[in-house]
């Protein structure tokens, strides 16, 4: 398999690996532990996806989000999302203005703060449904459309979205046609002992992290192509595959636990999720082909808010992290069950 890599994908994937590690350096100086988070995050950020984190308020989501920008040298916009923020907040408007010199009237658009790079969409879920589906066509299409009038936005994009856990009060579920335009669902848990201590040092004494840019836009754009460049083999893809449709109530590779508890299982998307993902833990692990195992460390987060559960599963308190986990446990690696 070795002889067949092309040198240059080898090249470029060892020079990737140290510039995402140093990336990951630099986030660290502000964000304490939460690894597997920020390792999701720059994931999405080098696949060209984007990503969803749900946790309660205060465990550090949005300074994750600015520390990013800062160590990806992008423009970053901040939209505090609540229950009265209307689309055009977001997206921007056409204004009258007039030339001081002709006196003459005239339509001209004033661009909202959804036109940036890096978008933090902060608690996304306590604004109405109308204002949160104004995303959907920027974070599908990385264009807005106002008034017959199109604006394509500036590459790399990246909407990085907080939510509060659906049961607060005062949120709104993310319709499922939005929550499927995020490439993964991290769960942002509570610090550990060991690391709150870290954070009450850092933020009780003086400390400023010093977080500097080590990675432009056009890396990020070059890191995106690259991580499409990375193979997947057919029966690996197939296995992807098959761990996507075992979501699927009825289908031809749903398990037991996916008939019972799931109500809608998840879209293409879901496929693509996995197949990017695992790609880019392949070249993380300094390999240049995805593996199965590549695909089983990026299934939860890829498909967690792809399945919605039925009335049973809600009824029963199931996770449906416990039936992915599930579905992996009995999805045979090889097609088997084809």
């Amino acid at each position: 398999m070795a002889s067949t890599i092309d040198p240059a994908v080898e090249k470029e994937t060892q020079a990737f690996r140290k510039k995402f590690q140093e990336v990951r350096e630099e986030i660290g100086k502000a964000i304490v532990g939460h690894d597997e988070i920020v390792e999701g995050v720059l994931t999405c950020l080098f696949v060209g996806g984007h990503v969803l984190l749900e946790g309660v308020p205060g465990l550090g989501k949005t300074y994750l989000v600015r520390t990013l920008s800062e160590a990806v040298s992008l423009p970053f916009s901040r939209i505090q999302f609540t229950p009265d923020l209307m689309p055009a907040d977001i997206i921007g408007t056409n204004v009258i203005t007039e030339d001081p010199d002709t006196g003459r009237r005239q339509f001209e658009f004033q661009k909202g703060p959804l036109f940036s790079q890096i978008i933090l969409a902060d608690e996304i879920n306590r604004a109405t449904p109308k204002t949160q589906s104004a995303m959907l066509e920027a974070m599908q299409e990385h264009s807005i459309t106002v008034a017959g009038t199109t604006y394509k936005l500036e590459e790399p994009f990246l909407v990085l979205a907080t939510q509060n856990p659906i049961e607060q009060e005062g949120t709104y579920p993310l319709p499922e046609a939005q929550l499927d335009r995020f490439l993964f669902k991290l769960v942002v848990d509570y610090s550990s002992k060991d690391e709150l201590k870290t954070i009450l040092d850092r933020t009780t004494t003086g400390y400023k992290a010093d977080v500097q840019s080590v990675m432009t836009g056009e890396e990020i754009l070059a890191a995106q192509k690259l991580v499409r460049r990375i193979v997947m083999a057919p029966h690996v893809q197939d296995y992807a595959i098959r761990v996507s449709m075992a979501t699927h109530p009825g289908g031809p590779y749903a398990i037991e636990a996916s008939q019972k508890y799931i109500r809608w299982g998840a879209s293409p998307r879901g496929a693509q999720a996995l197949t990017l993902g695992a790609k880019l833990a392949a070249m993380l692990d300094g390999r240049y082909n995805a593996s199965f195992s590549d695909v089983q460390k990026v299934a939860i987060p890829s498909l967690r808010h792809r399945v919605l559960l039925n009335f049973e599963g809600e009824a029963e308190g199931i996770s449906i992290d416990s039936v992915i986990q599930e579905i992996l446990e009995k999805t045979p690696t090889m097609a088997e069950a084809a």
